[in-house]
């Protein structure tokens, strides 16, 4: 649970991230909103992207191997692109405002969010 709830938070900061890097591009919560309110959005479109990574992503990875080995390894790019987008799709089923305007945006949102994800981990198994 603990391991879970790391992943958790680290998502949150990386979508954050991610959000803040990519302006229009791609956004949580409405601009409308009030910290709070983008807070809580934040929150669940966190939960649900540390979801579909612990469920989703290890049978859609096991199933592209072939392709990930013929690539080296960039076939992971459109895979967690692709993630994000399912992200998108399921928060919106939600209610929740999480939007990602193209899969070359995703692209970029995949690439900010795995470097922040790789630079907090390794901060958060330091300490």
């Amino acid at each position: 649970m603990t391991r879970f709830l790391m992943s958790w938070i680290l998502s949150a900061a990386a979508l954050a991230a991610a959000a803040g890097l990519l302006g229009d591009h791609m956004k949580i919560g409405e601009p409308s909103d009030t910290t709070t309110e983008r807070l809580i959005a934040l929150a669940i479109v966190a939960l649900v992207f540390s979801l579909v990574n612990q469920f989703v992503a290890p049978v859609v990875k096991l199933l592209s191997l072939p392709f990930i080995v013929l690539t080296l390894g960039l076939f992971l790019l459109v895979i967690n692109a692709l993630l994000l987008l399912l992200t998108d799709w399921i928060t919106g089923k939600l209610d929740v405002m999480f939007y990602v305007e193209s899969f070359g945006w995703a692209v970029l949102g995949a690439i900010v969010i795995s470097i922040v994800n790789a630079v907090l981990g390794s901060v958060a198994k330091r300490a």
